[in-house]
């Protein structure tokens, strides 16, 4: 099979790889329609995270069961199916309490870009649609397996409730999926920071009643100029930098809340500022599975479109170009045909 391989900064080829197989009886393997590269993934792609040695890459995926093991009853062979980036049990007592991505017997699903993929704990993590999907909804079905989910994750880790002002920071694919979620919450009031026309014409799309370009500090005293001096219900952070966090929790308002999730990279919060802000946290990977069976059904029905993040696709062989094109800010987010 095609798959795509990370050798280091800059650097992805596609390659022949083996395909996979079922290695335990919980594992599915499925054909993969759709994947696509991730912001996430640009860490990796720039250096900012280390890799050793060539690794393949991705982790958000759709597609058709090809093959199940013996302990695998959820799904089964020809269905249509969206899962999460961690696999999880759907059993233990964190799958339970609805945080599926903090199962006590995890395992990340990478090497997503490639025409197979084998999933472990296939009975926790996908999710089968009714019926087969439209080629014009397979991009939106796509989208819940990650970006979709993770900006729903922010919208209810902030805590956003029917009548809210809510800000986002952000403005990738997780940032608009953001705005998105927030619109289908009820938020009244939703506010997009973001400093390019074609994000900011999305995210207008998704339900943005604002824009605000100000970035840090400024950004803050917009939000609050915007807010009568106390700043936003909820604002979701959607990007994972030390500036997007601290703009985020100094836009919220006293007995707010903050849904973080971007991946902290190099954050430093001072808890004494916390404390004294009245400003609720919460973040973590998302629990994208827990949302799925939601968003696949808010999608089949036509209700939710987030698949619009898509502004670049390409067939899998020229997935060194798609992470070129979102370096360079010139896509939003690429689809990838294997």
């Amino acid at each position: 099979m095609r798959a795509a391989i990370l050798y280091g900064p800059g650097d992805v080829r596609v390659e022949d790889r083996d395909t996979p197989k079922i290695l335990k009886p919980t594992d599915a393997v499925i054909r993969a329609l759709a994947t696509c590269v991730c912001g996430s993934d640009l860490w990796d792609y720039r250096g900012i995270n280390p890799v050793k040695d060539p690794a393949p890459i991705g982790h958000e995926y759709a597609g058709i069961v090809e093959e199940v093991g013996d302990e695998v009853t959820n799904v089964r062979p020809g269905q249509f199916v969206v899962g999460s980036f961690f696999a999880s049990d759907g059993t233990c007592p964190n799958c339970r309490n609805g945080y599926p991505s903090n199962c006590l017997h995890r395992e990340f699903v990478g090497g997503c870009q490639a025409q197979y993929i084998r999933i472990p704990h296939a009975n926790g993590t996908l999710v089968p649609t009714s019926d087969l999907p439209t080629d014009a909804q397979v991009p939106d079905l796509l989208a819940c397996s990650d970006v979709m989910g993770t900006g729903w994750w922010a919208a209810i880790a902030a805590g956003v409730q029917r009548g809210d002002t809510v800000a986002v920071v952000g403005d990738g694919a997780v940032g608009l999926s953001a705005v998105l979620a927030a619109r289908e919450l009820g938020a009244e009031r939703i506010i997009a920071m973001s400093r390019h026309d074609s994000r900011q014409q999305l995210a207008r799309a998704f339900g943005a009643t604002d824009i605000v370009t100000e970035r840090g500090d400024e950004g803050v005293a917009r939000i609050k100029d915007m807010t009568g001096g106390i700043g936003a219900d909820r604002v979701l952070e959607c990007v994972g930098t030390e500036q997007s966090t601290q703009q985020a929790l100094g836009a919220t308002r006293p007995g707010g809340g903050v849904g973080i999730a971007g991946v902290p990279h190099g954050v430093q919060i001072d808890g004494a500022s916390l404390f004294y802000s009245h400003v609720a946290v919460q973040g973590g990977p998302a629990p994208v599975r827990r949302f799925l069976p939601d968003l696949i059904d808010r999608v089949m029905t036509g209700q939710i479109n987030p698949g619009r993040v898509f502004d670049l696709t390409l067939p899998l062989d020229q997935a060194a170009e798609g992470y070129q094109a979102m370096d360079e800010r010139r896509a939003i987010k690429t689809f990838l045909r294997p």
